[in-house]
């Protein structure tokens, strides 16, 4: 389809008299080049259908209705909604907005079709969202995850073993998916400028280890990295039969969390619910 003429979204936003909201973790981007390479990362968007969470005024929105998507767009700030309903009439059946708490809508059974979920994640929530998607049945409902976090977060995400970074949310995603930090976004890009630097992930998931619930790797995870300084055999008491586990997996009970490996602690959890 042809990209209708818009105004710039500056223009835009003094037009509703719109101010990013720091309660809702709000930092609007208005680059259009870093907006458009976003959008970019999961491939040809072309009649695909898309999940954004927090369009906010609908910057990396227009990015994706100009690359072709199929967008619903989960907003809860009752201020940017007419907006995104002005960018809905010059994008006439390619997008829908949803007025709620993405922590609360549930989306899975909507799409025909597997969404790619993109998004400039509020900051706020965007670590539970992940682990709300990465705890889906498998195979996920949706296609793809391409999210900005906090650089910090990101760095997490993509950890590897005996490193800072390497904890929890590392084990979480790496078991079900492949992650890598797809681009850099400098705070000064924002507006108003966060105090962090920002990253965009994409996550793409992988087949499922066997015999794994989602519920054993969290509890082992959430108990190890809890006491990340204690060896393991003491940070693993607080779960029924893992420090037997260790055993059965040999596993040192000596080590700490940040040198076992995604693949050991996904032993470990297969061993907990054999």
């Amino acid at each position: 389809m042809t990209a209708p003429d818009l105004p710039p979204l500056r223009e835009v936003i003094r037009a509703h008299g719109l101010q990013a909201s720091r309660a809702l973790g709000q930092n609007f981007l208005f680059d259009s080049n870093i907006l458009g390479r976003i959008a970019d990362i999961p491939g040809d968007l072309a009649g695909r259908p898309v999940l954004e969470i927090g369009p906010g005024p609908g910057g990396l929105t227009r990015a994706l209705l100009a690359a072709g998507a199929r967008v619903i767009a989960i907003e809860r700030d009752h201020r940017c909604i007419p907006v995104l309903a002005e960018l809905a009439d010059a994008y006439p059946g390619y997008l829908e907005v949803i007025e709620g708490d993405a922590l609360e809508v549930d989306l899975s059974a909507r799409f025909g079709q597997k969404p790619s979920i993109v998004a400039n994640l509020p900051y706020n929530v965007g670590t539970a969202l992940l682990v709300s998607w990465l705890s889906a049945p498998w195979t996920p409902w949706w296609r793809d995850l391409t999210l900005m976090f906090q650089r910090e977060v990101a760095d997490r995400i993509v950890a590897e073993p005996n490193t800072a970074a390497y904890g929890r949310l590392s084990v979480l995603a790496q078991w079900r998916a492949a992650a890598r930090i797809a681009m850099p976004v400098h705070r000064s890009a924002f507006t108003p400028p966060p105090k962090i630097m920002s990253a965009v992930v994409h996550i793409v998931p992988v087949e499922q280890p066997r015999d794994v619930a989602f519920s054993s790797l969290e509890r082992l995870t959430a108990a190890a990295f809890g006491q990340r300084r204690k060896m393991l055999r003491q940070s693993l008491k607080a779960v029924p039969g893992a420090v037997a586990a260790l055993e059965r997996c040999g596993i040192a009970p000596t080590r700490r969390a940040e040198t076992v490996s995604v693949e050991e602690f996904v032993a470990l959890a297969r061993a907990l619910d054999a």
